[in-house]
């Protein structure tokens, strides 16, 4: 989650629509550390690759730490090797939260030019560790200063951007996050104009951030945390729908991802999550399987 700039209402369902079951709290096993060999430090955000050949993250987040991303290769499920930072994506600034759909468009969050430009999510092309072509991804910032887009995910399709609308004060506090959809236009991205009613049940006075997508458009994992950021550990949700066209329904945690745990990614296959959790000072990636 990109935490500084500075460094429930019922949604109604269409007539006739079948009614979404509701997913159960305990459906993930014990989590799995997973071990990336040759890196050593933090590792947040955690994203697999639609084809899972890479993993890709970021290291810690914090004021004052130089955040980049980089990408490892896939030895097994929860084995990956180092391959180093992305080349072409990183800056002198927070570049971070990375996701791609299936054509390679790597997207990722940044505050490169937001004193600038207003705006926080790029994308690029993505081969062989390295991503090219970077470009602010047009038609998601509200360009309203303090307000800030991050955490964002595409779906594998390429078709729909799921992403944060945060709002933050001059110190860089976040106030505000709430969960926002838009999806793609021939020259970058356009608001649902139900976004709202689509997200009724899942956005809340609490922060609701890190959206993960499932392949269907069906299930929406996502962190939630309280205000103010920090005061409580957060948690990892999920909230279904029987129809992309449908809203999503009442939220339910996943009591199986304990501790300080954030930022869901799914696996290509959409049976396994890999998340980041606090463990100690430290910042770690772990995976859980749907029982």
């Amino acid at each position: 989650m990109m935490v500084s700039v500075a460094v429930m209402s019922a949604a109604t369902t269409r007539t006739g629509a079948q009614p979404t079951p509701t997913p159960t709290a305990a459906n993930f096993g014990d989590p799995v550390a997973v071990t990336i060999r040759g890196y050593g430090g933090d590792a947040m955000e955690p994203f697999v690759s639609p084809d899972g050949k890479y993993l890709f993250f970021n290291n810690r987040n914090d004021s004052g730490t130089n955040t980049n991303l980089f990408f490892a290769r896939r030895v097994d499920d929860t084995t990956f090797a180092y391959g180093g930072a992305i080349r072409g994506a990183n800056s002198a600034d927070l570049d971070a939260v990375p996701s791609m759909d299936v054509a390679n468009n790597f997207y990722f969050v940044s505050t490169r030019s937001y004193s600038r430009t207003l705006s926080t999510v790029y994308r690029g092309k993505f081969a062989s560790g390295a991503v090219s072509g970077v470009a602010i991804v047009a038609g998601i910032s509200k360009a309203t200063p303090g307000r800030v887009n991050f955490d964002a995910d595409i779906s594998a399709d390429g078709n729909r951007l799921y992403f944060v609308d945060g709002r933050f004060t001059q110190g860089g506090q976040l106030l505000a996050a709430d969960l926002a959809i838009a999806q793609k236009t021939p020259t970058g991205f356009a608001r649902l104009a139900n976004s709202a009613q689509l997200l009724a049940n899942v956005n809340t006075a609490a922060l609701e951030y890190g959206a993960a997508i499932s392949n269907d458009g069906r299930s929406l994992y996502f962190t939630r945390a309280a205000v103010p950021l920090g005061s409580k550990p957060p948690a990892i949700f999920v909230a279904t729908r029987s129809s992309t066209s449908n809203a999503f329904g009442a939220p339910v945690r996943l009591t199986a991802l304990t501790g300080f745990v954030e930022a869901p990614a799914l696996s290509p296959t959409g049976q396994s999550l890999y998340f980041h959790r606090l463990v100690g000072n430290k910042f770690v990636i772990f995976r859980a399987s749907k029982l």
